[in-house]
């Protein structure tokens, strides 16, 4: 394989990082203006954010074995 289970759990990382920066304007957004449709983004992209969180650990195992 030429890629790494590790490379691939990077790239995963910044993924979520990129998440929870939105999941982080979204909540602002909801603040400001009080629209429950950033409420039901920042849940969306809260699901998200763990999933990709899961999926870094199970590479970084791969990686390990």
């Amino acid at each position: 394989m030429t890629e790494s289970f590790e490379a691939i759990a990077d790239d995963v990382a910044r993924l979520e990082r990129r998440v929870s920066d939105v999941i982080f304007e979204a909540v602002r957004e909801q603040l400001r203006s009080g629209d429950e449709g950033a409420k039901e983004l920042e849940r969306r992209l809260s699901r998200v954010r763990r999933s990709l969180q899961k999926a870094e650990a199970i590479l970084r195992r791969e990686d390990d074995d």
